[in-house]
């Protein structure tokens, strides 16, 4: 397949949606000659965080000197964010290379691959063909029966989890915990930012029956600068460090300092030329750090919002911890299967608002200062490609 041709048939995949398990995923490494037995893994679950937490390990490996793949999801510009070596994405026709590998693998079975699923063994062969010496893998949703998890890791890490995919994941927090402990492997070692009781109390059980050390990194770090936004990046950065430490990939402070300073991840109260704001928050708890990361950087000052969400989000409940600092507020669809409509959304907001038909004609008729676009990850790509901006 060319490549344009194999990024068609990737994406005609999506049509078999979410489907939780590890037997197509299995099957497909086997058939790629299981690239992930050579890789050096660190495996990131949790619900808030991941990526972030992703960046600054591949940014402080780099900074070691250390050849790195990245893999997260999901992408805002351009699918090959999703697969990084030493931050530069994945060749176009490597992608090509490797999706007719795995199309022709999988051309007679009866369940099909799902997006997912292909997207990540296609990021495990290219890291072991080009000889990493260090791979991150960002779970996509859960962890216990998510594609990533198919791999044994260095090791496991766990950011805050909170409510998120309850559909998938379970009702309460228990639950949902137990999905993301779904990662650990008997003797992994597994390092966790603090958590909500509950959420701990599950993590150290299942770690206790995989007779895992669980290391909860309460202590943030404060040794320089972060090239990301908001005091809570601090508690990711330890966090991080003390993955690496454990992986058996200790650094030192200076590299620690160098990766910490340089690290960026887009769309993550990314301020841009023009007053804009680009923030992917799309659960509540990303919604208090954002009102945080607002209030820090802008105090008092009200924003002019752009707004648009998946409906199977908690939406309301977002809309009312931004509340406070919104000034005006627009909404407008996410061109996603899973987009709420405008005007469900606007129906939930108390006060005055305008309807969009995208954020390409919103965007030509804002004028006012700042514009702060969030609620959404697919909707912060859908506005860099407005704006012309790359991931």
């Amino acid at each position: 397949m060319t490549p344009e041709e194999s990024l068609a048939w990737l994406f005609s995949t999506q049509q078999f949606g979410i489907k939780l398990g590890l037997d197509n995923i299995r099957l497909i490494l086997q058939g790629l000659g299981h690239p992930e037995s050579e890789l050096p893994i660190i495996h990131v679950a949790g619900t808030n965080g991941k990526g972030s937490t992703c960046s600054m390990l591949d940014a402080i490996s780099r900074a070691s000197g250390r050849r790195t793949g990245l893999y997260t999801s999901p992408h805002l510009v351009d699918f090959r964010e999703r697969v990084r070596i030493d931050g530069v994405k994945i060749p176009a026709e490597k992608v090509a290379l490797i999706l007719t590998r795995i199309r022709d693998l999988a051309v007679t079975w009866d369940h099909q691959p799902t997006f997912f699923e292909i997207v990540t063994a296609l990021a495990l062969r290219h890291f072991a063909d080009e000889r990493c010496e260090l791979v991150i893998l960002e779970t996509g949703m859960g962890g216990r029966l998510d594609a990533t998890n198919a791999p044994t890791p260095r090791v496991c890490v766990i950011t805050p989890v909170s409510f998120d995919h309850t559909q998938w994941l379970g009702k309460t927090l228990r639950e949902i915990a137990a999905e993301k402990a779904g990662i650990f492997k008997d003797g992994v070692p597994i390092v966790s930012a603090p958590q909500e009781p509950d959420a701990q109390e599950v993590l150290e059980r299942i770690a206790a029956e995989k007779h895992a050390r669980l290391q909860i990194v309460a202590q943030a770090w404060h040794d320089g600068p972060i090239g990301l936004k908001g005091d809570f990046q601090r508690e990711n950065a330890a966090l991080a460090l003390a993955a690496l430490a454990a992986a058996g990939f200790p650094a030192t402070p200076e590299e620690a300092r160098t990766g910490l300073r340089d690290v960026f991840w887009p769309g993550r109260f990314q301020e841009i030329a023009g007053g804009i704001i680009l923030d992917g928050g799309h659960n509540p708890q990303a919604c208090r750090q954002l009102v945080k990361n607002w209030r820090a950087s802008y105090g008092e000052e009200k924003a002019t919002v752009l707004f648009g969400a998946l409906a199977d989000k908690a939406y309301v409940e977002m809309l009312e911890i931004i509340a406070p600092i919104v000034g005006e507020m627009h909404f407008v669809p996410v061109q996603n299967h899973r987009g709420c409509p405008p005007a469900e959304l606007a129906a939930k907001w108390p006060g005055a608002s305008t309807i969009h038909e995208s954020v390409a004609s919103a965007l030509s008729s804002l004028e006012k200062r700042p514009l702060l676009i969030s609620g959404s990850l697919f909707l912060i790509g859908e506005a860099m490609s407005a704006l012309g901006l790359e991931a």
